[in-house]
């Protein structure tokens, strides 16, 4: 069953940049981003995580901490993070448990390649764990300011 606005953000711990562990408790009583990518250092997703830390420093004003979250492993996401000087943490799901609490792991196509694949998705969550807004299939111009309307909304 698909989440939806008003639900309880499941729960989840992985491995993160940096060697350490992440999880959904750390930014209890924060407003979170968390948005799942499907690669690190690919056009799209290099896009969209430096629109993330473009707006990093207003976004921490208005409260919100961002996490991205891709099936890539913590020592990728190490290079990504230093490459393009991220400056929020990266989670490792190569378990792709988290994607699919969050349905997230789909079937996608490509050149008519059907393969399952990690979806663009983007979940704002609030201080008490409940989901806010969900972008699904972000198309990655615009997204890091609707993102950033919605918390101001909040």
């Amino acid at each position: 069953m698909a989440l939806k606005v008003g639900d309880k953000a499941p729960a989840f711990t992985m491995d993160s940049d940096g060697g350490g562990k992440v999880k959904l408790s750390d930014f209890k009583g924060k407003t979170l981003v968390l948005y799942f990518y499907p690669k690190d250092d690919t056009p799209g997703c290099t896009k969209e995580a430096c629109g993330f830390r473009d707006s990093y420093t207003s976004l921490k004003k208005l409260g919100a901490a961002v996490l991205g979250v891709s099936k890539d492993s913590a020592a990728s996401h190490d290079k990504f993070k230093a490459k393009y000087k991220l400056p929020f943490a990266l989670g490792s799901d190569a378990e792709i448990e988290t994607a699919k609490a969050y349905g997230v792991w789909v079937k996608k196509k490509n050149y008519g390649r059907e393969y399952m694949g990690m979806e663009r998705t983007t979940f704002l969550i609030d201080g008490k764990g409940v989901i806010r807004e969900i972008w699904r299939g972000v198309k990655v111009n615009g997204h890091v300011e609707a993102v950033t309307e919605a918390i101001k909304a909040l």
